[in-house]
């Protein structure tokens, strides 16, 4: 039969009329508190570098107490482009350098303080080196940020009303001379002691000036606003890490939440603050001709990533330059290592090719198909309908293949959502399916690593979900035996004594010794050994004391090993640590080993 064209173009029109008339599912309602565009851009950035560097860096302490002669501040042969050249290599998307650390010495000539590069040996006073850092950061692409530490305890305001705008002033100095400034990084020490200058911040002060000066910052303290601490600087976030956090009533510094609810954030918290976890790749944070042959292993950094990273967290690694102003070999060929391991890990997504089917897609509609989490592009994802808060998805291999490490996204534009989930494999040996792992949390990405299994279908069970769970990527990955988590591990024997106890160290005969030091548990939540007495005696009943109220610097959130170096050598035979403080509540101090240092 032949159509007239007046039939032709009202059956298309009618055509036209039913598609249209087709319903199409709405986008999932934004679930809770959300990320900011600028926060969502912070956390794709997932790894940058932090750099101490400062008189410290000459005097071989963690923290200098304002008292130092600027002068000491003199690197022979600074290369703020090596720094720059080597965290671009090493993969890291920016650089934070602390600007200005508890000793208040600023990096740059500034006009409100007088314990300054100005004052310093390096280039007759005539240096500024957040200049030559911003300049090297734009050069190689590079986000450049900052820390300044409100503590300055060279400052003659510091402990006054006055200060707090001595500090705004200071904000406003750097946040408008250097560019743009991705990150604000502060902390809230104060830390005098009971009888030292107290000084009660003005945080809104201090956050309206970075604002102001930045609009575009990301703010990092305790409890952000931009980002927060995970309460340990051992380079593990929580696995659970939920990027909500209630703020209100509490402060940075010793005003936080506890270490415990910073790692893990909170489900229902009312503000956004993601987690950075920062730690250094040497024992301590700057640098120390001592430490040249204690720079992480590279097994000990890739499970760092995989703790920070691979559970919603950026990764914020220090790697503080030597007395030369310049990027140590050793740290910077650990640096490549992990790039190279990092790369290689994640070279090959084993998904290519895979068909990916979900038992539940929103409205049925494609635009929500679990095909989208195959896909590269961030803004398309997989839904359920608002009703459902669980659902599998099933990827089936084209072939079969060897894995051990799944990736999964959240879409978090829409918000954090998904608590927990199972992830299996079809086990033909069995003729079933066999758990590989099961976890919490997952955010803008989680990396889960699973005993190595071989086979050509798996599946994701989400098992709970606080709303309608909302992925935009997933990928599955074969990365060598050597990065996966340890089993059982042993630990090293702990030792607890009571609060009234000390721990004394025999000789065996009388030796002259330097220090001694002092190796704690590991842990944050450990009860170390934070304030002691250290008694020195060649019989065991005459004693001598020789270090009175003194502090283990930072061990509250470092619990390291500590080396404490006496002014000069001593004849003994037996030495005694009597503990006064210990790191948190507790009536009993743990330790590993205490032991003198020839």
């Amino acid at each position: 039969m032949r159509h007239t064209f007046q039939q032709i173009s009202m059956a298309l029109a009618l055509c036209g009329i039913t598609t249209a008339c087709t319903p199409k599912a709405e986008a999932p309602a934004a679930y809770g508190v959300l990320p900011s565009a600028d926060q969502l851009a912070w956390q794709q950035l997932e790894y940058t570098m932090f750099i101490h560097f400062g008189p410290n860096t000459f005097t071989d302490v963690e923290w200098g107490d304002g008292k130092e002669d600027p002068k000491v501040f003199n690197p022979t042969d600074l290369d703020c482009r090596q720094w720059a050249a080597t965290a671009k290599a090493a993969g890291m998307k920016g650089i934070i350098i602390t600007a200005k650390h508890h000793d208040g010495f600023c990096l740059w000539p500034s006009q409100y303080s007088t314990h300054t590069v100005r004052e310093s040996a390096w280039k007759d006073g005539k240096g500024d080196l957040l200049r030559e850092l911003s300049d090297a950061c734009k050069e190689y692409g590079l986000k450049f940020g900052v820390y300044l530490s409100p503590w300055d305890q060279n400052h003659p305001d510091y402990g006054t009303p006055a200060y707090n705008q001595v500090f705004a002033n200071t904000l406003t100095e750097v946040l408008t001379n250097y560019g743009e400034v991705f990150e604000q990084w502060f902390d809230g020490a104060n830390g005098e002691g009971e009888h030292g200058k107290k000084q009660v911040y003005d945080w809104n002060l201090f956050h309206q000036t970075v604002y102001k000066d930045q609009p575009h910052a990301i703010i990092f303290s305790d409890i952000g606003p931009g980002c927060r601490w995970v309460g340990n600087e051992q380079g593990h976030v929580g696995e659970t890490n939920w990027s909500r956090l209630d703020t209100t009533g509490f402060t940075p510094g010793l005003g936080a939440p506890k270490p415990k609810v910073l790692n893990t954030g909170q489900p229902d918290g009312e503000a956004w603050v993601p987690a950075e976890t920062n730690t250094s790749i040497r024992p301590g944070w700057f640098y120390s001709p001592s430490t040249d042959d204690r720079v992480k292993s590279l097994d000990k950094l890739m499970d760092i990533y995989f703790t920070s990273v691979g559970r919603n967290s950026n990764f914020l690694l220090n790697v503080p330059p030597d007395r030369r102003g310049r990027i140590h070999p050793n740290d910077s060929t650990r640096l490549m290592e992990l790039r190279r391991a990092i790369d290689e890990a994640f070279r090959t997504n084993l998904l290519a090719g895979a068909t990916v089917s979900a038992d539940a897609t929103r409205g049925d509609d494609p635009r929500f198909a679990a095909s989208n989490l195959l896909d590269d592009t961030y803004d398309t994802y997989w839904c359920t309908d608002e009703a459902d808060s669980t659902a599998t998805l099933e990827v089936v291999l084209p072939a079969e293949q060897t894995f051990n490490c799944l990736l999964l996204q959240e879409y978090i534009p829409l918000g954090q959502r998904i608590a927990r989930f199972r992830i299996e494999y079809w086990d033909d040996a069995s003729g079933s399916w066999a758990q590989a792992a099961e976890a919490t949390t997952v955010g803008y990405k989680r990396l889960v690593r699973f005993p190595t299994v071989t086979s050509d279908k798996l599946r994701i069970l989400l098992l709970s979900s606080r709303a309608c769970p909302v992925l935009n990527h997933i990928g599955l990955y074969r990365i060598p035996d050597r990065f996966l988590p340890a089993t059982a591990e042993q630990q090293a024997r702990i030792r607890t004594i009571g609060r009234q106890e000390s721990v004394t160290v025999d000789l065996g005969t009388v030796k002259t010794i330097k220090g001694f030091y002092y190796l704690p548990v590991n842990q944050v939540s450990a009860p170390n050994i934070a304030r002691y007495n250290c008694y020195v005696s060649l019989d065991g009943k005459e004693w001598n004391r020789v270090l009175s109220n003194t502090l283990f610097n930072n061990i509250r959130n470092n619990p390291v090993r500590q080396d404490v170096t006496f002014t000069q050598p001593i004849e003994v035979r037996y030495l005694k640590v009597e503990p006064l403080e210990p790191t948190n509540e507790s009536d009993i101090y743990t330790l590993v080993d205490i032991g003198c240092l020839e």
